[in-house]
């Protein structure tokens, strides 16, 4: 499958990311359903571009559509994807993935057996499917790391929202977003989740 159009990601923020629930994060052999996503906006402190335009920033005031990856408490890579016109400051973190394909290289990247342990959290899911910083920047509609439409499967997402976590300001939103049913979902899961699933078995 080809990757997404510029105009998907070209939008307000807080579309982009639950929109996302469903399509596909794929890097070479690997690829995992994205069942989990947080929105930042240049607005709010928790994003990296609340303090402008910076030579770590650039790229989240660029084109829609690129990847922004950086390094998180010194350790973790996470992946984000660019939105919003350029010259406005927003993108989606990939908070955490359903293992679709190279399921076994990503075992071997993350040391684990468990399907549900792959790729459930941020910086579980770019160790899985080999995403480093020198990812930063590449297009996302047609590069070697790309995100492409939702499969048959994944075509109607059910969802909830509560607030994102791992962070220190801005706290109160509710911009994180996860798949009803997905148990990739990173711990602790959304307010609802549990129930919004119990309903929809």
């Amino acid at each position: 499958m080809s990757g997404l159009d510029a105009a998907f990601f070209d939008r307000p923020v807080l579309e982009v990311a639950p929109d996302l629930l469903g399509c596909v994060l794929r890097h070479g052999e690997t690829a995992g359903v994205i069942v989990e996503t947080e929105a930042y906006h240049e607005s709010e402190p928790a994003c990296h571009a609340h303090v402008g335009l910076t030579p770590r920033t650039r790229v989240l005031f660029g084109p829609p559509g690129r990847a922004y990856v950086y390094r998180s408490y010194g350790v973790h890579a996470l992946v984000n994807a660019v939105c919003e016109p350029e010259g406005e400051g927003a993108a989606v973190l990939i908070r955490a993935l359903e293992p679709l394909e190279g399921i076994e290289a990503m075992r071997s990247r993350r040391g684990v057996e468990r399907l549900v342990d792959l790729c459930s959290g941020p910086g579980k899911l770019t160790q899985a499917l080999g995403i480093g910083l020198e990812h930063n920047d590449l297009d996302l509609l047609d590069g070697p790391l790309r995100i492409e439409p939702r499969p048959p499967a994944w075509r109607d997402v059910r969802w909830v929202a509560g607030p994102r976590i791992g962070i220190t300001k801005a706290v109160e939103l509710p911009w994180r977003f996860a798949a009803v049913g997905a148990p990739s979902v990173s711990r602790p899961w959304p307010p609802g989740l549990r129930a919004a699933a119990a309903r929809a078995s």
